[in-house]
C-alpha cells in the first residue's frame, strides 16, 4: 500500500514540475495556417476567368467527339 501511495506522490511531483519548469506553450505566436482552397488569391491564379464567371469548362456547342 505505501508503494502505491509513493507512486502517486511522485506522478504528483512529476506533473507538478513540468508544470512549472517545462516548456511554455502559451508563448508561441497563433497563427492559422490557410490552406490553398480557401486562399482567393491562390484561386484567381489558376483560374482568371472565374472571377468574371467565365470559365472555359462549360463547352455546350455539341455532342461531345470520343
Amino acid at each position: 500500500m505505501i508503494y502505491l501511495l509513493a507512486l502517486i506522490g511522485l506522478v504528483t511531483l512529476g506533473v507538478l514540475f513540468w508544470r512549472v519548469f517545462g516548456p511554455d506553450v502559451t508563448s508561441q505566436p497563433a497563427h492559422r495556417t490557410i490552406g490553398p482552397d480557401d486562399d482567393p488569391d491562390f484561386l484567381r491564379r489558376i483560374d482568371p476567368g472565374a472571377a468574371k464567371g467565365q470559365s472555359g469548362d462549360s463547352d455546350d456547342t455539341g455532342p461531345s467527339k470520343l
